[in-house]
């Protein structure tokens, strides 16, 4: 069977299952940046198949800790919940494995969402960067760090990064090395 890897245009976790020999699709609204597998198009109708496994990155922007302080000054209630609402869709994917990253969260979308399984810094998978990611999961163990690297190794650039047009883009990819790791820890728990 196949894993869906919901909300990914980088192909990032996709191409990390396929090199492993762990069939694999990516589907996310924008095309996918590097050839393979991908379906274009909203995944919630995806998330409503059968997969071997799903490992989703359902967009923060309404639910991370970090934004908190828009959604009383610009009354962004109603995108916090509908974006909750997705994050949960991702976490109730037709599948008995599954895994959703996100930031920290805010306390109002905790409320909702739960609290996650597990975090994990870049750096535990030899990339030298700083940002905590949280992983909610179902049927999955934590992920185990793979690097000997410390947080004295790695910089926080992703939360330094200039504003742009793109800023989001760049700081939602997944690094090459957690993308690795769900794939060798993730993708044989099938």
């Amino acid at each position: 069977m196949t894993w869906l890897i919901a909300c990914e245009y980088s192909g990032r976790v996709r191409d990390a299952m396929l090199a492993r020999g762990i069939d694999a699709v990516s589907c996310d609204l924008l095309p996918t940046e590097v050839d393979g597998p991908h379906i274009q198009g909203d995944v919630t109708e995806q998330l409503q198949r059968r997969w071997a496994g799903v490992i989703a990155h359902p967009p923060c922007t309404r639910l991370c800790n970090s934004g908190v302080r828009w959604l009383a000054e610009r009354d962004l209630w109603d995108d916090m919940r509908a974006g909750a609402a997705f994050f949960m869709a991702c976490i109730n994917a037709n599948s008995d494995r599954v895994a959703v990253e996100n930031p920290v969260m805010h306390g109002y979308a905790a409320a909702i969402c739960g609290k996650p399984t597990f975090t994990v810094q870049p750096w535990q998978f030899g990339d030298p960067a700083k940002k905590r990611t949280c992983f909610w999961t179902r049927g999955l163990p934590a992920l185990v760090p793979t690097s000997d690297m410390t947080a004295a190794d790695a910089r926080a650039d992703c939360h330094l990064a200039s504003p742009g047009p793109d800023r989001w883009k760049e700081r939602s990819r997944t690094y090459q090395g957690i993308a690795a790791a769900l794939a060798a820890q993730y993708g044989c728990a099938v």
